[in-house]
C-alpha cells in the first residue's frame, strides 16, 4: 500500500508540474508532458495490477470497479501517444543541444 500510495503521488506531482509547465508557455512543456504521461500511466498501472492482485479474483468483476481502473489504464498507455513514442520524445529532447547524428 505504502508503495501504491508513492507512485500515486508522484504522478499526481509530475502531471501537476506538466501542467503549470503548459500554463506557462514554458519551452520544456512538451518534453515535460511526455515524462509526465510516461511516468504517470506506468506508475498507476502498477497500481492498477496491485489492487487487481490485492481483490484477487473479485478484482475482474465489473461491480467491484477495479477492472475498469486496469482497463482504462492500459488504454492510457496507448492513446495520445505510446509509452514507447513519450520515450522516443524524451530521449529526442535530451539529446537535441547534442552533436549526434541519429
Amino acid at each position: 500500500m505504502a508503495e501504491a500510495l508513492t507512485k500515486l503521488t508522484g504522478s499526481r506531482i509530475m502531471v501537476r508540474h506538466a501542467a503549470d509547465m503548459l500554463d506557462q508557455h514554458n519551452p520544456a512543456k512538451i518534453t515535460m508532458g511526455s515524462m509526465a504521461k510516461l511516468f504517470s500511466t506506468d506508475n498507476c498501472f502498477d497500481v492498477a495490477n496491485m489492487a487487481l492482485q490485492m481483490h484477487g479474483g473479485y478484482g475482474v468483476m465489473r461491480s467491484y470497479g477495479v477492472e475498469r481502473a486496469f482497463r482504462d489504464l492500459r488504454i492510457l498507455q496507448i492513446v495520445e501517444g505510446t509509452n514507447e513514442i513519450m520515450r522516443l520524445v524524451i530521449a529526442r529532447e535530451m539529446f537535441k543541444d547534442q552533436d549526434i547524428q541519429s
